[in-house]
């Protein structure tokens, strides 16, 4: 028999319900004036983001997959992927472009069913053969193999259902298709085109919005008359640049209706200034903001090493500064909101500042601290911690380097970088330390990243396995929750895993981490809240933040 996965009957209903009722809505406020500029005031159709982590100008680049850093803004609104991840219900993958699959017994061959009535921008169907060549580029040229896919081959069985086949079980593997980086493109326009130079000016996708206008300052989304999940209430969705700073004095004035970041003092210096329509919210993604080791270099290539520098991390200093105390992450990384009855009990309790163990760990590993270097056999090492400035990471990077200095004598040095930079750092291995976001959906997509398969020399570009930390324990365990589908023995291997890792140490989960989205809804009602929400109004999780918009209905005055 069978393991299946079928779209909930709600989901259905709710798209047509929804397209009924947008219909009749868009019909009774038809006569509602828009700002060109997308600016406040007069623009009841219009929605603006300012978007705080892409720096101030974007870049004309809409091939997803393609080998360049720099990409155009909120790919996820123009193309989607099969499925999505619900964090509102434990991370469970739900249907999206796929209605529904099926594992065979063995897991190593998933039927993929694909909703029916659904084309391409372009008025092209979206069909199997689209899906086909979606799913084997990244198998047939690895270059483009952003999302770490693990399957061998897509095969078309017909017009509306797709065969994946796998080498070994691969149950747990199939968030991947929920995978963002794995989108759905049209085959007739993809196959005709060198995907390494290609930047896909005038992008084709699934998705509710084209590119109606495209600026280094302001992208211009224009919603689809014929999208597939109904029509939505927005005809016109405008991009802006904008700093952390920036963002907060607009979202106060009303010039942007969302932003996205972390805001120090948000509830004091925002929702309680109109706590009707400033909403300030947080939801946990499962996961954790952690201290990821570059294990494929030395010093870090040292567990003693690594076990040092996770014992003198001052986290609830940083969540002090974050406004958010009682937010510190167990060294396992997992949520114990999302994950609940999954995290390992001996385990829950972040790791407290203790100087002498890691005294003790550099000791046992044969290192010690001189002039603010590690020093072993008459090498010396300086480290630096990376971290994205445009999420406004510095003052965090500061408290990690000034328990280090205090606590072992060690200098590490800051190195702050842009988005782009950041993420080049990342994907190449040039960094020692890095401030990044571990997480994903089940426990199975919290680990994945770590098998030793993704690991490449440092240089070359990882998308997974950033720290290029090997063990064959931890492939073992990675590979048995790939293999099963039975929950007891996958909580198991859980345990397992999060053991390894608290032993290992390949990242150091610091705080638990969080979507920050603030929303002004002067103009829009209709927002979930982290009180009540089955999906979550982020931008970049693109089918979250599509569904957020279809239920959305514009304010009354």
């Amino acid at each position: 028999m069978g393991h299946a996965r079928t779209g909930h009957a709600r989901i259905r209903r709710r798209v047509t319900a929804l397209a009924l009722g947008l219909v009749l809505l868009t019909s009774a406020c038809a006569g509602g004036a828009s700002s060109a500029d997308g600016t406040a005031g007069g623009r009841s159709d219009t929605m603006v983001y300012g978007k705080t982590d892409g720096g101030t100008t974007f870049v004309h680049n809409y091939n997803v997959v393609g080998p360049a850093v720099d990409k155009a803004p909120n790919m996820e609104l123009v193309y989607e992927p099969l499925m999505r991840v619900d964090y509102s219900n434990g991370a469970v993958v739900e249907p999206w472009l796929a209605e529904s699959w099926e594992f065979d017994d063995a897991g190593t061959a998933l039927t993929i069913h694909l909703r029916e009535g659904v084309t391409f921008s372009d008025g092209e169907p979206f069909t199997a053969d689209d899906a086909v060549y979606s799913l084997n580029l990244p198998v047939e040229q690895p270059e483009f193999s952003i999302a770490g896919v693990t399957y061998e081959k897509a095969e078309k069985v017909d017009d509306l259902t797709v065969l994946v086949t796998f080498a070994e079980p691969a149950f747990a593997t199939v968030k991947q298709f929920a995978n963002i980086l794995l989108p759905m493109v049209p085959e007739h326009v993809w196959s005709e085109q060198d995907l390494n130079t290609w930047t896909n000016p005038e992008p084709v996708g699934t998705g509710p919005f084209t590119v109606a206008e495209f600026k280094p300052q302001q992208v211009t989304l224009a919603a689809r008359d014929d999208y597939w999940g109904g029509e939505l209430p927005v005809s016109t969705y405008k991009i802006i640049p904008a700093s952390q700073d920036a963002a907060k004095a607009q979202l106060l004035r009303g010039d942007i209706d969302i932003a996205q970041g972390s805001w120090a003092n948000g509830e004091e210096e925002y929702t309680a200034k109109d706590p009707e329509h400033n909403l300030y919210q947080l939801y946990p993604n499962g996961g954790a903001m952690s201290a990821l080791f570059n294990a494929g270099r030395p010093p870090f290539d040292d567990v003693h090493v690594r076990r040092a520098l996770a014992l003198t991390m001052d986290r609830s200093a940083i969540t002090a500064t974050l406004q958010r105390p009682g937010t510190e992450a167990g060294p396992t990384g997992l949520n114990d909101t999302v994950y609940d009855g999954w995290v390992d009990p001996e385990h829950t309790e972040p790791w407290p500042v203790d100087a002498q163990a890691a005294l003790d760990e550099l000791a046992a590993g044969g290192w010690t601290v001189e002039d603010g270097a590690l020093v072993k056999d008459g090498e010396s090492y300086r480290p630096t911690i990376v971290f994205n400035n445009d999420w406004a990471w510095g003052s965090y990077a500061d408290i990690l380097i000034n328990g280090w200095r205090d606590t072992l004598g060690l200098e590490v040095e800051p190195k702050g970088q842009p988005t782009a930079g950041y993420y080049d750092a990342m994907n190449l291995g040039t960094f020692d330390i890095a401030a990044a976001s571990t997480g994903g959906a089940g426990v199975y997509g919290v680990y994945g990243f770590l098998h030793s398969d993704f690991v490449v020399p440092e240089g070359e570009s990882a998308t997974l396995n950033q720290g290029r930390w090997e063990s064959a324990e931890a492939d073992a365990v990675i590979d048995g929750m790939e293999r099963t589908d039975d929950e007891a023995e996958l909580k198991e291997l859980g345990l397992q895993m999060q053991r390894l890792v608290v032993e290992e140490v390949p990242f150091s989960p610091l705080y638990d981490n969080f979507w920050f989205v603030e929303i002004n809804a002067t103009r829009w009602q209709g927002w979930p809240t982290p009180d009540e929400f089955d999906h979550i109004p982020m931008v970049g999780l693109g089918p979250d933040f599509i569904l957020t918009l279809l239920d959305l209905e514009p304010a009354e005055d």
